[in-house]
């Protein structure tokens, strides 16, 4: 065989710098642009770029209105904080008394309040075994379906419950598992002994669990499908003929693309470790009773809302939100350490 001009001996022929792949020239072509954007004088920035900037400033003043300036009310937390102290409870802040750090003494003292943190960890990390994994495994099973028909219908029934309303997924469960729901009395009818799974105080932890699959799993898998669906059709392609699979391949090609997404959503999980839920666990409170049902939102609503006690239910939240931001910090270092992003990059 005759080699040509600068061929190997294989035949092959060394890549020149035109053959570059362009994603290896991308990031050369983004630092260069981040430098000359450098020496850009802010004010020719600032005007060209006034468009986009008026275009975020209603997101902004929105986030600063609702998210940002009621954080200042954290500072009842060191308070006894009266409403009725002054003509309106913003001017109210300035007449009350401080207390210093005598409330998140009295948090730590409380034995309801670690009750209630238990409960919330043991919600979390039971939610974070059984739910965590369910929209990764539903959208690989979505994903393995070869008729886009039949995977748009399925994706369809499993996002509808998304849109439900706790009262209503609660009413649904109630029709199922109570003490007079379908399987309760079919059981009956055939001469079983009934049960009611709504009232069981044991169960309970399962039974949000499962509500908290059937209503946002959906959600979930969406995501999980728009990351799978950047996936090159030839890298699947290129593993069938080297003899993998479809376990190797979902192993090797499918799992990897997903892992960034995984990571993400698991820092953001992590972070929102002690916000299990409000509403959900406020609507079975009667049924389980407050040992079962009590959680840490549950907990701040009560003291605060019922009680009255303002500046006890700020301590309560603000060591939750503290706590939420400490979680985010070390996971997404710990999504750093596997060579993921995160929330955010190094």
């Amino acid at each position: 065989m005759s080699l040509t001009a600068g061929s190997r001996p294989d035949g092959t022929r060394p890549a020149t710098a035109v053959e570059e792949p362009v994603a290896a020239l991308v990031p050369k072509a983004t630092a260069s642009k981040n430098r000359a954007d450098a020496r850009v004088p802010w004010r020719v920035r600032l005007r060209r770029d006034r468009a986009l900037i008026l275009m975020t400033l209603p997101a902004i003043s929105l986030l600063l209105l609702f998210n940002y300036i009621p954080l200042l009310g954290n500072v009842v937390a060191f308070q006894d904080y009266d409403p009725y102290a002054a003509s309106n409870g913003v001017t109210a802040i300035f007449h009350s008394p401080w207390l210093g750090v005598e409330q998140f003494s009295r948090m730590v003292d409380d034995p309801l309040f670690w009750s209630a943190a238990q409960n919330t960890v043991v919600l979390f990390l039971l939610q974070l075994v059984l739910f965590f994994p369910v929209p990764i495994a539903l959208a690989l099973l979505i994903n393995s379906v070869i008729r886009p028909r039949v995977r748009a219908v399925a994706q369809a029934i499993m996002y509808l419950p998304h849109f439900f309303s706790w009262v209503l997924v609660v009413t649904v469960f109630q029709q199922v598992f109570g003490g007079a729901g379908i399987i309760a009395q079919t059981l009956e009818d055939h001469g079983w002994g009934g049960f009611d799974l709504m009232t069981n105080a044991d169960f309970f932890k399962f039974l949000v669990t499962a509500q908290s699959v059937w209503k946002d799993a959906g959600w979930g898998i969406i995501v999980f499908l728009a990351a799978l669906a950047a996936v090159s059709t030839d890298l699947y392609e290129a593993a069938a003929m080297d003899g993998a699979g479809r376990r190797r391949r979902m192993w090797h090609v499918t799992l990897p693309a997903l892992r960034p997404v995984i990571a993400l959503l698991l820092v953001l999980r992590v972070g929102d470790a002690l916000s299990v839920g409000f509403e959900q666990f406020l609507l079975q409170r009667d049924a389980v009773g407050v040992g079962a049902s009590e959680v840490l939102d549950t907990y701040v609503w009560n003291m605060g809302i019922q009680n009255g006690d303002f500046s006890y239910a700020a301590a309560v939240g603000l060591v939750k939100g503290v706590i939420g931001v400490c979680l985010v910090l070390a996971a997404n270092r710990f999504a750093h350490l596997l060579g993921e992003q995160g929330v955010y990059k190094k």
